[in-house]
């Protein structure tokens, strides 16, 4: 979900008058982050591709923050490529150290990360690894990214590679386009706090659509 696909949806959004179905999430608790020293990587690790799918297939994510642990319960065999891209990614220290670089708050409600570079279109840089084909889209449902939603970011169809987005409010209003690998089971309101920060310079699409006010550093991902 890189920049130019968040503008769509907003501005799909804005066209359909689709509100009701896109509340802002209420009230969040109170954040305590860390210092962390996570910050855009201008040379990010290189990590040599997978060849084959895990087996078994991860089952939990931990994104361990300056902010606290966000654990994520995968959905394992819906998703088998997308897992093994990202745990390899991840047990490779891919994600070590670099910021959650976007956030959305309103009309959709999603925290983005895994962009090393922070540019908005960075991923795995090793020349032999390919994106990859969608998975477990949301097709029949139109409730179809709710609050706790974890889900690839693309730019089109066949182009996933690192980034990925933390759904902390319905977003209904999102196109079925993301392949959704994942459900937050504990530390939603850890993304509903730094969702409430709202967000700074540089802005992508306006003022509620730019880089978190909160810096989120992971400090790695642990992957079970």
């Amino acid at each position: 979900m890189k920049r130019v696909v968040i503008a769509i949806a907003i501005l799909a959004l804005a066209a359909t008058g689709i509100s009701s179905a896109t509340a802002a999430p209420k009230k969040a608790a109170a954040l305590s982050c860390k210092a962390t020293t996570a910050k855009p990587q201008l040379n990010p690790k290189d990590v040599v591709p997978p060849t084959k799918e895990m087996s078994p297939l991860p089952t939990t994510f931990t994104l361990v923050t300056n902010c606290g642990n966000i654990v994520i319960k995968t959905v394992g065999s819906k998703a088998p490529i997308t897992l093994t891209q990202l745990a390899t990614l991840a047990k490779a220290g891919f994600y070590n150290k670099t910021v959650c670089h976007r956030l959305v708050n309103s009309g959709i409600f999603v925290l983005q990360c895994g962009d090393p570079t922070a540019s908005g279109s960075g991923g795995p840089v090793n020349p032999n690894w390919r994106a990859y084909p969608d998975e477990n889209l949301p097709f029949f449902s139109p409730r179809k990214y709710p609050a706790g939603t974890v889900a690839m970011a693309n730019s089109g169809p066949y182009t996933n590679g690192s980034q990925f987005f933390l759904v902390y409010g319905d977003s209904f209003g999102l196109p079925a386009n993301y392949t959704i690998w994942g459900t937050i089971t504990s530390g939603l309101d850890i993304v509903k706090a730094i969702g409430a920060k709202g967000t700074k310079a540089p802005l992508f699409n306006g003022p509620n659509d730019g880089t978190p006010a909160q810096t989120v550093g992971i400090e790695k991902i642990i992957v079970n």
